[in-house]
């Protein structure tokens, strides 16, 4: 990402980018600032945005080969083509014959590292992962929005904030700015005030009903299990996260036995360092072989459904039932 802000500030580029990973945020971010620099007028002659698979490799090399128009460059912006995924020889070759006149901004969702045009593009341009920030990323990016407004918030308010957000920073923005409005006239952002405004996303939902299974409230589970069920959840989705979330307990419950400090669970993991505290509460709850029990009772519950033995729903509601009995 660096050597891209580095690109637009000294206003050398290379001849093809490509955008990729999980955090659509910032790669849409940056697509539009590297966009917005090599063509400042919003020139629309030399400008060209392809999306979607099925493009014809010829035809983007003939617009590649024209020259621009009263214009010292021809921009091409190509969003989610399958190139990276698929084959691509007429494509993969002509990246290194770009000529000089030309940019090529490729965004993509997936791409695989092995395919001949990513090899192409990362020889002849620059390849940019956005991947999934870190706690301490997150935090800082959401103070810096938060001090530029004179709001203030704990380190634990944060810490709940994030919790019901998720590390989707495009979802962040959006919870941030309903925040920021709802604390209008404030100096200091409570946890009351995160309650009131912020949604909890499905996967939270998820573990606060994981949380309820762990200290035994069967009322307050089956209530949020209900509440998703509104919420148009298919249940086979929610029987899905709720094994992730058994098999992230036990995996927790492992590593701690282990002697992992909690940012090595973290990286273990794939958790934020301040979630796995959580995990580890309640993994406490359980012995490794009632984890290890529920995971496996999930994997078969998922298998009753998809063989006709077992009603989802019931299905889903029997498991929270099983795990959130008072021994």
């Amino acid at each position: 990402m660096k050597t891209v802000l580095e690109d637009i500030k000294n206003g050398i580029f290379k001849p093809v980018y490509l955008f990729y990973g999980e955090e659509d945020y910032l790669k849409y971010q940056y697509r539009d600032r590297l966009c917005q620099a090599l063509n400042p007028d919003g020139d629309t002659m030399n400008f060209t945005s392809f999306e979607g698979r099925g493009l014809s490799q010829g035809e983007i090399i003939d617009l590649a080969e024209t020259m621009p128009f009263f214009a010292d460059r021809r921009v091409i912006l190509l969003q989610d083509t399958g190139f990276f995924k698929s084959q691509a020889p007429e494509l993969a070759a002509y990246m290194e014959t770009l000529p000089e006149y030309l940019c090529m901004i490729f965004v993509e969702q997936e791409i695989d590292k092995r395919s001949k045009m990513f090899k192409a593009v990362k020889k002849s341009g620059s390849a940019v992962e956005f991947s999934t920030q870190d706690e301490k990323t997150l935090m800082r990016w959401v103070l810096g929005q938060m001090k530029r407004e004179g709001k203030k918030i704990t380190q634990r308010d944060m810490e709940l904030f994030l919790t019901k957000t998720g590390t989707d920073m495009g979802n962040i923005a959006c919870e941030l700015e309903k925040l920021l409005c709802y604390t209008m006239g404030k100096e200091i952002i409570t946890g009351d005030d995160i309650e009131a405004v912020c949604t909890t996303q499905i996967n939270n939902k998820i573990f606060d009903m994981v949380r309820a299974v762990a200290e035994k409230q069967q009322t307050k589970a089956l209530d949020l299990y209900y509440d998703l069920l509104a919420l148009k959840e298919p249940p086979m989705r929610i029987l899905f996260l709720l094994a992730r979330q058994f098999n992230l307990l036990l995996q927790v419950k492992e590593l701690a036995a282990a002697g992992a400090d909690q940012a090595e669970m973290a990286k273990r993991t794939g958790l934020q360092a301040f979630v796995v505290r959580n995990y580890v509460r309640y993994a406490g709850k359980y012995t490794k072989e009632e984890l290890e029990d529920a995971v496996y009772q999930f994997t078969k519950a998922e298998e009753d459904v998809k063989t006709g033995r077992m009603e989802d729903v019931l299905s889903v509601e029997l498991m929270i039932v099983k795990y959130s009995r008072s021994s």
